[in-house]
């Protein structure tokens, strides 16, 4: 018999609740041993909790979800007791001597909802993206994800691939019966055609999935000494980086983490750009070069206090790249040293920062980064998707290849579909041909 599984559900103690969490066969075992009665279903009773010798270990609020209506899919209960770290070590202690049960491992509870059948994987990984989340893009992405947007979308995709196949093998092993009209294949292929388009579609979102997920990546480039620090302490509001008018101090890429408009945006300060033998900052010079051209934007710091140091001059800057001219409290009222693009900043005094922050935050804006039907997220969504396109477009593209071979390539398109969501299932293909052309009647 499986085990029956608790562990400490709410953060570390102290806390003015805890909840103790049980999942498992023994359950009503437990509720019995501990609390002497197992509570009506979903409703909260508030009793005592006794050890095995009869001792009162706390007084707090029992609840009891019989499978396979619960999380996992199993009997569940849940004991909220007081936050203390003697309460709760007394009752787990009082669990663990139950026999068939022990602590549960690291994401137990969310694998048994998956194996019960109650959640994708996906809404898997959007539970675990919506407990990590630092903004309101993020929990806004993970929690659809989690309520199975990315679940329906998929399977509505399987589902029209399915049928699709199911067409081709009604017209190859049912084709004398008078239910089956001749050539029914040929019609499937206008709609695998626009299935290729959405999924195509599907996959150029993919980086703005990962944007809210993993964060907007914005790297601080330039010479030394023109300000990069400085600027990241100052978004930042805390010294993150030190600032020296040392050059050099910088060797390694130092990031924070910000929330601009309600989504992470990775700030990444990076070594200053310059011709040295030493070998420390030559490899944090590599280091730059390669946070450059993964960054999402790119800040090209220039010294406005130096006119023309810093080479080449970006007339017309890239949309993935902004020119800001630091230092301007050391400028003054000097236009002759006010460039006509960019934006202009000092670290000193505060200038140009709001306005800064408000052109990334446009940046941001204009990615479009809420999806009501929603993203992928992972590289493992983007790859399988991947496969799946490349089989849906050799089935397309071989027509003079005998029915049979674009049918698997069909069926290949639809088990990536199905590793996506952890719901692989080919046997429902004869369910489709009997209930749309009742073969067999």
């Amino acid at each position: 018999m499986r085990n029956t599984i608790f562990a400490l559900s709410t953060g570390h103690p102290r806390s003015g609740v805890a909840v103790i969490r049980i999942s498992g066969p023994g359950v009503r075992f437990g509720l019995e041993t501990l609390t002497g009665s197992v509570p009506a279903p979903r409703t909260a009773r508030l009793g005592e909790i006794r050890d095995h010798a009869g001792m009162v270990l706390d007084r707090g609020i029992v609840l009891f979800f019989p499978a396979p209506h619960s999380f996992t899919g199993e009997d569940v209960a849940e004991f909220q007791i007081h936050g203390s770290r003697a309460s709760i070590a007394a009752v787990l202690a009082a669990l663990s001597e139950l026999d068939g049960y022990r602590i549960a491992e690291p994401g137990e509870y969310t694998r048994r909802a998956f194996e019960n059948g109650r959640i994708d994987l996906t809404a898997v990984e959007g539970l675990s993206d919506l407990i990590r989340a630092e903004t309101e893009a993020q929990r806004r992405q993970a929690l659809d994800q989690a309520d199975g947007s990315l679940r329906i979308r998929y399977e509505g995709w399987a589902r029209r691939l399915t049928h699709a196949r199911a067409m081709i093998e009604a017209e190859l092993d049912f084709s004398d019966e008078e239910d089956v009209p001749g050539s029914v294949a040929e019609r499937i292929w206008p709609d695998m055609e626009r299935l290729a388009n959405e999924i195509s579609l599907h996959l150029k979102q993919a980086r703005t999935g990962e944007i809210v997920r993993d964060g907007f990546r914005v790297a601080l480039v330039g010479p030394p000494n023109v300000g990069k620090s400085s600027l990241l302490n100052s978004l930042a509001g805390r010294d993150v980086a030190i600032v020296s008018d040392m050059p050099g101090t910088t060797r390694d890429v130092i990031e924070c983490r910000l929330d601009i408009g309600g989504n992470l945006v990775l700030l990444q300060d990076t070594a200053g750009l310059r011709e040295t033998e030493s070998p420390v900052e030559i490899e944090g010079i590599r280091r730059s070069r390669l946070t450059e051209s993964n960054a999402d934007l790119v800040l090209e710091l220039r010294d406005l206090s130096i006119p023309g140091s810093y080479a080449p001059v970006a007339l017309e800057p890239a949309s993935d790249r902004l020119v800001v001219w630091t230092k301007s409290d050391l400028v003054g009222a000097n236009a002759a040293l006010t460039p006509d693009y960019g934006l202009i900043i000092s670290n000193k005094n505060g200038e140009g920062l709001d306005e800064l922050i408000a052109n990334i935050a446009i940046r941001l804006a204009s990615l479009d980064l809420v999806s009501p039907e929603g993203l992928p997220t992972r590289e493992r969504h983007v790859s399988l998707l991947r496969d799946c396109l490349d089989e849906l477009e050799q089935a397309l593209q071989q027509e003079s290849a005998p029915i049979e071979i674009r049918s698997e390539h069909l069926r290949f398109a639809a088990l990536a579909l199905g590793r996506i969501t952890g719901a692989v299932d080919v046997e429902d293909l004869l369910g489709v041909i009997f209930s749309e052309f009742c073969v067999g009647k």
